[in-house]
């Protein structure tokens, strides 16, 4: 235990309890309380025998504890001396609460530490060899998340489907249809498209297509969330991979 109170933000990576960071592993270790969310693999507690373990996470809009509530406890045990581990999916600082949980906790005394994780943003498509940029395909990419805390579409996809970067839309599967009619207004609509869900996890599930034709690829395959959805040329690059390898087969 701390004399002072310590919250320590722990990314768990995109689902794979092996994509967790050596820093991450120790800090749950070192851990008298773990809060963990809704997308972590319940494995990775086994590396925090001594602490003690509470699901703080939300799905569908359930949720098991409000942020005020989070917050609260994570200052209540801090203040008792206890290290506490905020174990978040993915990237704590992408679209998750990491910051605000750090400012509320440091604005009561706690030490605070942040353990960065492998963002899904990047992992879930470089596991099905997709790979975000491509040299002579895409310069650069976007994170979007397709939800705003006012539950509408973030304004940055209009923009982003006017470049010719790679997409990568989080928590969008909601909003699918209106993404994919911004980028036929800008007459993208055979441009590629993938999306995966529970990426880098035994039950992934990937859906491919274009603009045009990817609401009926999810439909076929029962596509949900949680998800993420790639739309640029390099989702191309993961068949170009399946046929250089059909033809070194042929060739062998």
């Amino acid at each position: 235990m701390y004399n002072q109170g310590k919250l320590t933000v722990v990314g768990a990576g995109p689902g794979d309890v092996e994509l967790i960071t050596l820093k991450g592993i120790k800090a749950l270790k070192d851990a008298d309380l773990v809060l963990y969310d809704a997308l972590i693999d319940v494995q990775l507690l086994a590396y925090a025998p001594n602490a003690e373990h509470i699901f703080v996470g939300k799905r569908k809009g359930c949720y098991h504890f409000q942020q005020e509530q989070i917050n609260e406890l994570i200052v209540q045990r801090g203040q008792l001396g206890h290290h506490v581990v905020r174990l978040k999916g993915g990237d704590p600082f992408v679209f998750g609460r990491g910051a605000e949980e750090m400012e509320f906790a440091v604005s009561y005394g706690l030490d605070v530490a942040m353990v960065p994780g492998i963002s899904s943003s990047l992992a879930v498509p470089a596991f099905q060899n997709i790979p975000v940029t491509k040299r002579g395909l895409s310069e650069s990419f976007w994170v979007i998340t397709g939800t705003t805390k006012e539950h509408k579409l973030s304004t940055d996809v209009a923009l982003a489907s006017k470049s010719s970067a790679t997409v990568v839309i989080l928590m969008g599967m909601s909003k699918l249809a209106e993404i994919m009619t911004l980028f036929q207004e800008e007459g993208k609509s055979e441009m590629p498209v993938a999306i995966i869900q529970e990426g880098t996890t035994p039950n992934e599930k990937i859906g491919i297509g274009t603009v045009a034709t990817i609401e009926s690829k999810v439909k076929e395959q029962g596509l949900t969330n949680p998800a993420i959805i790639v739309i640029g040329e390099v989702v191309n690059h993961r068949q170009r991979i399946v046929e250089i390898q059909r033809e070194h087969t042929v060739l062998a």
